[in-house]
């Protein structure tokens, strides 16, 4: 169980008390007690996700993305992976559906000024993460991807679009120039345009 100061701390990184908020504290919750907290980039967690629930994860599990063992991919799945570097092990948790259906549909049933009945039904939906068994909530598999690679410090090259610097990854090269990722775009999309004109 997550400690009252664990619990304050969270919402008060995330700035809100809500449903979504409190699957990431039972996921940090969960990954405290099999893994342990990151120390600097021990523990790393992938998310799938950008919801509230990452905000938890970071606050109480120490995985950020300034230290590279946060890592983001845009998928829309509620599907938190996590590895411990020092030994390898690693899982992959995925949020099963139909918990909270019900208090889903009664929402459904207010009227859009029914301020205190949503705030109600939120109540109700947070207790119930809060309180119901973990596997409940989510199942487990092994991880799907490898684990990242460690942060690493890539140079910095001056893009020759826009004349900012951006890191040598992030470069789209040819043999005529280097862009970044937005003058790329727009030459792209440029380029678009002009087969459309012939």
């Amino acid at each position: 169980m997550l400690s009252r100061t664990q619990i304050e701390g969270v919402i008060a990184f995330h700035g809100h008390h809500c449903p979504g908020l409190t699957f990431g504290m039972r996921v940090g919750e969960w990954v405290l007690r099999e893994f342990g907290r990151a120390a600097d980039e021990e523990i790393v967690a992938v998310v799938e996700t950008d919801m509230c629930a990452v905000d938890a994860i970071q606050y109480l599990v120490g995985s950020t993305f300034g230290k590279g063992n946060f890592i983001f991919l845009d998928y829309g799945k509620n599907a938190y992976t996590f590895f411990r570097r020092s030994d390898g092990k690693s899982a992959r948790l995925m949020t099963q559906g139909g918990l909270l259906t019900d208090l889903r549909e009664q929402e459904k049933t207010l009227p859009e000024d029914d301020a205190e009945g949503r705030e109600t039904i939120r109540r109700q939906m947070i207790d119930r993460i809060m309180n119901v068994d973990f596997e409940t909530i989510f199942s487990m598999s092994p991880a799907q991807i490898p684990v990242p690679e460690t942060a690493r410090i890539h140079q910095s090259i001056r893009c020759d679009g826009c004349g900012e610097f951006v890191m040598s990854t992030r470069l789209a090269r040819s043999e005529t120039d280097n862009l970044c990722i937005p003058c790329r775009q727009t030459r792209l999309a440029w380029m678009g345009e002009e087969r459309a004109i012939e």
